[in-house]
């Protein structure tokens, strides 16, 4: 058991541990505009933020009426995004620190994403946090992406962690909704600062609500030490 206790914390991917919604982006307006939809915006892709990239293809065929089937769609995204993630996705400094912090005081930990197998793997492995972070989970392994709970919950399973013993780090408002029916605490640290009165982020048990620039990791640490008790 750890300095912590029983405690298991889970992260979010993009957003959260790293920076990649910019990455994202590129691809997804790539994409589009291979499809004949031109002209996709930040201001758009922000309303995906959260939602898994499975589901976000399957709303582009729908909203734009494209015929391409859904993986097809999936197959062509995720290649651009690759090709960008491996060229430079930056860590948030603070949550690599936190990832060591809590490293270094056995705490089990794990990921869950709404991105492909693929694209967290090659995430964790080109910013070294896979040394750290060994339990994984992508939506495309559960039935149900965030904000239903399946993914949390398989990361709990995978871990021999009760839900209720599990805190959250997010940075969408699905995936702290995701965490609540979950049973889980959530440190929510919004992406889209502006999004932090989403009902999601007011069930959360920590809200920084002006997002990365709010959060450091020894205060993150020391939250997690004193509600331990």
């Amino acid at each position: 058991m750890s300095d912590l206790g029983a405690l298991s914390v889970v992260f979010d991917l993009d957003g959260t541990l790293v920076d990649s919604e910019p990455n994202y982006y590129e691809a997804s307006r790539q994409t589009l505009a291979e499809y004949g939809v031109p002209g996709f915006t930040w201001a758009e892709h922000e309303s995906y933020v959260g939602v898994s990239t499975r589901e976000t293809v399957q709303i582009w065929r729908d909203r734009h009426g494209l015929r391409a089937p859904v993986a097809e769609l999936l197959t062509a995204m995720n290649r651009r995004y690759l090709d960008l993630a491996r060229a430079h996705t930056p860590v948030y400094p603070e949550m690599r620190t936190f990832v060591e912090l809590l490293a270094a005081a056995n705490v089990p930990m794990a990921v869950a994403s709404g991105s492909s197998p693929e694209a967290i793997d090659t995430i964790l492995a080109g910013t070294g946090l896979a040394a750290h972070l060994r339990t994984v989970v992508s939506s495309d392994e559960v039935a149900h992406g965030k904000p239903a709970p399946d993914v949390f919950l398989e990361a709990a399973r995978r871990l021999g962690a009760d839900p209720a013993d599990c805190v959250v780090l997010e940075d969408a408002d699905p995936g702290a909704r995701a965490a609540h029916a979950a049973g889980m605490r959530c440190i929510a640290i919004p992406y889209v600062p502006a999004q932090a009165e989403a009902d999601g982020f007011a069930a959360a048990s920590l809200l920084l609500r002006g997002g990365q620039r709010e959060f450091t990791a020894r205060a993150a640490y020391a939250w997690l030490r004193d509600t331990a008790r």
